[in-house]
């Protein structure tokens, strides 16, 4: 058998990094013009929810946009990281849920507020992992495993609390949901700072570049030698830290823990994922496209709010923006095949 030179196994790899930034470049433009839109469209939604109320405008409800898009934009950053590398994660709900009950109960037993927000933030990392590796070692679809671990998780929360909510009365634990930084509330600033991270670390290290590479043709990267297994492992735990964080700041804000917060919010953090540009398929997106859409699925949320439509068309508008987000991700990679 003829032996392969590690000059032989580092060409190919190098022509990888040149591919996948021909790719990243080829697809600005297309990414720049799906920005432009969502602007267009989120000027649209304010400029058409501040004629029919004179209440959206306010700077109370700005704020209140702010904080909710921070919580599920902060989980959707997460979520990205993952989807770019060809993955997938649905248990994002249940780790908010989790790690905001982990968090309370060990506020409420005492514990220092810094180490019980570490610990919640630790078992997001946890999840994560033990995601990461079902689907990388044991080749599991990340469907099929983050369903079953979000069930799981779920399911532990209910059985753990008995189903009662728990309170927090810690006001330092309260003011990371409440607090303002020179009259910006703490959540948003949270939420640009995760982003400013993971935009460097996507566009500006090998990190970045082999998540891309890995999504777009992990077959390729795994024959150019890349250890495909431990970076999309690392996506997961990611993941799980964002989805963890996220959950903590929705306690602070709710000032309560219960066994069903967050139900149903992967449906809108995959959708503003989805709808940023993020493709299913693995190998392209843009965390900027996520926080965009989730501005724009916010905005949509509160205005629909204040305007008293009922709740249960809530549910069915983010069903039809989701699907059209992803009708959308079909016309532009092909579909299913």
């Amino acid at each position: 058998m003829k032996e392969i030179t590690r000059d032989q196994v580092a060409k190919p790899l190098a022509n990888e990094e040149v591919i996948v930034e021909g790719r990243v470049k080829s697809i600005l433009w297309r990414l720049n013009f799906r920005d432009f839109a969502m602007i267009v469209i989120l000027v649209g939604l304010s400029i058409f929810f501040t004629v029919q109320s004179p209440h959206f405008f306010k700077m109370g409800n700005l704020l209140d946009i702010a904080r909710s898009a921070a919580i599920n934009g902060i989980v959707a950053a997460g979520e990205t990281v993952v989807l770019i590398s060809g993955g997938f994660d649905l248990s994002i709900s249940s780790v908010m849920a989790a790690s905001g009950s982990i968090t309370a109960a060990l506020i409420h037993a005492h514990v220092s507020t810094y180490l019980a927000v570490f610990v919640g933030l630790s078992f997001g990392a946890m999840v994560g992992f033990i995601n990461g590796i079902i689907i990388t070692k044991m080749r599991i679809n990340p469907l099929i495993t983050t369903l079953a671990t979000m069930a799981i998780i779920r399911g532990t929360c209910y059985v753990a609390s008995n189903g009662l909510s728990i309170g927090i009365g810690d006001e330092t634990f309260r003011s990371f949901g409440f607090g303002k930084i020179y009259g910006i509330p703490k959540p948003a600033i949270m939420l640009i700072i995760v982003y400013a991270i993971l935009y460097i670390l996507l566009h500006y290290t090998q990190f970045g570049r082999y998540v891309y590479a890995i999504g777009g043709n992990a077959n390729s990267c795994r024959l150019c030698g890349l250890n495909i297994d431990r970076w999309r492992l690392i996506t997961y735990i990611l993941c799980g830290i964002c989805s963890a964080f996220g959950g903590i700041l929705l306690t602070a804000l709710v000032g309560t823990a219960i066994p069903t917060a967050a139900l149903g919010s992967e449906l809108v953090v995959i959708s503003a994922v989805i709808l940023g540009g993020t493709s299913l398929a693995g190998g392209e997106g843009s965390v900027m496209g996520t926080l965009l859409a989730m501005a724009l699925l916010s905005t949509l949320t509160n205005g629909m709010t204040i305007l008293s439509f009922p709740v249960y068309w809530h549910q069915i508008i983010r069903g039809f923006i989701l699907l059209l987000a992803v009708l959308i991700d079909a016309a532009r990679t092909g579909g299913y095949k």
